[in-house]
């Protein structure tokens, strides 16, 4: 009888993953990182541990938003004060923060508690195609593409 193996912070390994974000959209990207991120493509996934790895995404700034969303997606936020409702059209949040935006699109797949926190610590993001990370050797992942 085999026993039920379970990933804790001693038996993981993590690797540094670079992913070039160009001409590729958004939301797509956004979920295969957030996977990465969680460890899910690992035989070794276990859902209440921080299995994933690291990954660096360049080329933000070359993202594609799909459909009418450039015009019609609305980033909202709260200042906490009295009326204090912002909101910022996806076409100027893209063109001066699409780092930004790429985090905020990875931050709400992953899990909403102290896990999904230090998960998204893992994520490093850059508008151009330089990025700080080059020491760690990251690897070029090529993301899948799913529409054949």
């Amino acid at each position: 009888m085999s026993k039920t193996f379970m990933a804790n912070a001693s038996n993981i390994t993590r690797k540094w993953y670079v992913v070039d974000a160009e001409g590729q959209p958004l939301g797509r990207v956004a979920s295969q990182v957030a996977a990465i991120l969680r460890g899910k493509h690992k035989p070794t996934f276990t859902p209440h541990v921080d299995c994933g790895d690291y990954v660096i995404v360049i080329n933000t700034d070359k993202l594609i938003l799909t459909g009418k969303k450039l015009e019609k997606k609305v980033y909202r936020y709260h200042t906490g004060y009295i009326g204090g409702l912002k909101e910022v059209p996806y076409k100027k949040l893209m063109s001066e923060k699409s780092d930004f935006a790429f985090l905020l699109a990875v931050k709400g797949m992953l899990p909403k508690n102290s896990l999904g926190r230090s998960m998204i610590t893992k994520l490093h993001v850059y508008k151009g195609a330089e990025h700080k990370q080059a020491a760690q050797k990251p690897e070029k992942l090529e993301l899948t593409d799913r529409r054949g």
